[in-house]
């Protein structure tokens, strides 16, 4: 198989040891009839496994066509399409598609069926018996969050937007392909809902290390989400083809350096997660120890609160000194509730949105369970900011010099 790469100069990608080829476009291109001007022209590009790749430009660059033509639901006017080292420009389109998992904004689960009918649908297709079309439904909905016994039975029309948008991750993967296309998956739900389904998808994308191409028009999601990632220009024209981390850093030209927009130190939070810094400490309390153990805490305390956990070590709430001298209520009932949470894999970008949102200026490290790992404080961040400015100031320095 080939290597990833793109026709110099627009790579900008380094010779870093590159990961095997699962899908490699040679050449394609797609002239719609009535048109002069192809969509896709001349695209040749090495998608490698068991990464997210994801192919990012303005509205109408050819993003979700170049996507299509990978699973055939529409036919490139030239150009190949290999397929795992396979030639499937002109194989059967359906067998090409049950091998690749398809999950799109709109999301299209069938109304009529329940969620397990929904998620079974290319098993049944496939001639699975119904004992391993239960387990692997019971599976994925544990796999994205939601309890089989509560959803496996129910229809779309009951879920949220955001509980469908995991089915129909569910229903992608449900016969376990090795490559899935992601069309804007998250650009339909609310801001609070996409961030954690972002979290969720690269939480199970961190086990399963499928090969994806995800379709996006917002660089911050590009960040966030991709391995690597493709700017793209009109006609699927390959701007820069980098790292997130070298894009944000080296972007190849003004296009992609207008593409980015303002705050790249900024935006280079979404490349850090939570998981990778040190927690700050801070003093926990529980509902059972007395109101004089509780001050002596808070006497100890740098900023002033005292964490309260819950019977299962959750973050409950921000208890200040001030609190208790107001009421002499039960500690269950002190103080304003933990809102600002977020697990491991969560970015710092994240945290810090989390952050705005929280009385004690900090957001709490939960794992999948809601257990209390650590704080993150916005002095933290803060550091981690610094550092990047500095390291750009370095960048921006030795470029000048050059």
């Amino acid at each position: 198989m080939t290597a990833i790469q793109t026709p110099e100069p627009t790579s900008g990608l380094t010779s870093d040891a590159a990961p095997r080829t699962m899908i490699h476009l040679d050449k394609v291109s797609k002239v719609y009839p009535g048109t002069k001007v192809p969509a896709v022209e001349d695209l040749t590009l090495d998608i490698p496994e068991g990464e997210i790749l994801v192919l990012v430009g303005p509205s109408g660059c050819g993003k979700s066509t170049t996507l299509r033509l990978i699973n055939r639901m529409i036919e490139p006017s030239s150009g190949r399409i290999v397929f795992d080292g396979e030639d499937v420009t002109d194989v059967d389109a359906d067998r090409l598609r049950r091998r690749i998992g398809y999950v799109i904004q709109q999301i299209g689960l069938f109304p009529h069926m329940t969620i397990t009918d929904n998620i079974a649908t290319v098993p049944r297709m496939l001639g699975w018996d119904d004992n391993r079309i239960t387990a692997r439904v019971d599976e994925l909905l544990d796999l994205v969050g939601m309890d089989p016994s509560l959803y496996r039975d129910r229809y779309p029309k009951e879920l949220s937007g955001g509980q469908a948008q995991r089915v129909g991750v569910a229903r992608a993967l449900a016969a376990d392909p090795p490559v899935m296309l992601m069309d804007e998956p998250f650009g339909a739900i609310d801001p609070i809902t996409r961030d954690r389904l972002q979290n969720e998808f690269l939480r199970v994308q961190a086990d399963l290390k499928k090969t994806i191409v995800f379709v996006t028009h917002d660089i911050d999601e590009a960040i966030k989400m991709g391995d690597r990632i493709v700017v793209l220009k009109e006609r699927s024209q390959i701007a820069q083809f980098d790292t997130p981390e070298r894009i944000l850093a080296h972007p190849i030209d003004d296009f992609v350096e207008d593409f980015i927009g303002s705050g790249a130190t900024l935006k280079g939070l979404d490349l850090e997660r939570v998981r990778d810094l040190d927690l700050t400490p801070v003093l926990t309390i529980h509902a059972g120890e007395s109101r004089d153990e509780v001050q002596r805490k808070l006497s100890q305390s740098d900023d002033g609160w005292v964490l309260l956990l819950d019977e299962k070590n959750r973050p409950h709430r921000w208890i200040g000194e001030h609190h208790l001298q107001r009421t002499d209520r039960p500690l269950h009932e002190v103080g304003p509730r933990v809102t600002a949470t977020v697990e491991p894999n969560a970015t710092l970008r994240d945290a810090l949105e989390q952050m705005l949102h929280s009385t004690a200026s900090m957001a709490t490290v939960i794992d999948r369970d809601g257990t209390y790992q650590g704080s993150i404080s916005i002095n933290t961040l803060t550091d981690v900011i610094k550092r990047m400015q500095a390291d750009a100031a370095r960048h921006y320095g030795e470029a000048a010099k050059s």
